[in-house]
């Protein structure tokens, strides 16, 4: 009997996602869906991979023709891939929920244009109040959101409120803070505040039965992603999805369902969202998240305009 690796006994209790715009990590590793950021793209195009792409943009204005750029590489992903892929709004207006609809549905013509059905697509929005209300108009249009940079619990319950599809809490990141907080330089996986909090969202979802998927995303080593087999997806770089095939570590599945369905408390309100958000330390990391997409798509554009 063969032994299986521990990548494939996660995949037997997770959905695998690859956290890459990498073509040739995408095909080798196999992900059912696949995850990009601006950082990512910005990789992407840096590798002189799409310089067809690159040409094909030339002339545009470049923020359209970084739109354009960011679709052709979901197009191209999602002919590898049997899932979706998440294709990421503009990070300068993740607190500007008109705008955000606008770029999503620009990106889902787009994505039509190039023969890709919305169904294959999944809308990345920073999970800000004006981001969460953006997702929640884009899903009653039928358009699928992935509300990323989550690190509390009035984030990932304001995006169950909107119903939102998934969210992606970033655990590493959770983790890094933990440990500047602490001083520590490792921490054991029990005590890691970032799995936890990813196992505190799913059990609060699971046991009111919100519809809304928890993506764990921002992995820091493998055995944060062996501590959270069970989670419904898991967004992993290829250097990690590589280490997990690499190891035989024994993987059993750590997050369950329930089938006691307890009542959904009532939604937050903006006041109460705000209150909790602002008065909460990792909020920090979501202002910084966003700086961080900024200055990726800032990058991109300067590529683009010295190409």
């Amino acid at each position: 009997m063969t032994t299986q690796n521990s990548l494939q006994q996660l995949a037997q209790y997770t959905t695998i996602v690859a956290d890459t715009g990498d073509l040739h990590a995408i095909s080798r590793l196999k992900p059912t869906d696949a995850t990009t950021n601006p950082s990512l793209i910005l990789a992407a195009f840096a590798s002189g991979e799409h310089d067809e792409l690159m040409a094909s943009v030339k002339g545009m204005d470049i923020d359209d023709a970084i739109d354009h750029l960011t679709v052709a590489l979901g197009q191209k992903i999602s002919q590898i891939i049997a899932g979706r892929v998440s294709t990421e709004v503009d990070a300068r207006l993740s607190f500007d929920t008109d705008a955000t609809v606008q770029k999503a549905l620009k990106f889902i013509k787009l994505y039509e244009n190039l023969g890709v059905d919305k169904s294959k697509v999944l809308i990345k929005i920073a999970a800000t109040w004006e981001g969460i209300q953006a997702a929640k108009i884009l899903e009653q249009q039928g358009i699928a959101c992935n509300l990323t940079l989550l690190f509390t619990t009035a984030q990932a319950r304001a995006c169950a409120d909107a119903n939102v599809t998934l969210i992606s809490p970033f655990v590493g990141r959770i983790t890094d803070f933990q440990k500047a907080q602490t001083g520590l330089e490792s921490i054991a996986i029990h005590d890691d505040m970032g799995v936890n909090s990813v196992k505190e969202i799913y059990q609060f979802y699971k046991k009111h039965g919100y519809r809304t998927e928890v993506m764990g995303a921002s992995f820091r080593n493998i055995h944060q992603l062996i501590a959270l087999a069970g989670c419904d997806l898991l967004t992993i770089s290829p250097a990690l999805l590589d280490e997990l095939a690499s190891v035989n570590l024994s993987v059993t599945q750590n997050l369950t369902t329930t089938d006691d369905i307890l009542p959904k408390p009532k939604p937050l309100t903006e006041a109460q969202f705000r209150s909790i958000q602002d008065n909460e330390p990792l909020n920090a990391l979501l202002i910084k998240g966003i700086e961080g997409f900024v200055k990726a798509h800032q990058d991109l554009k300067d590529r683009l305009a010295a190409s």
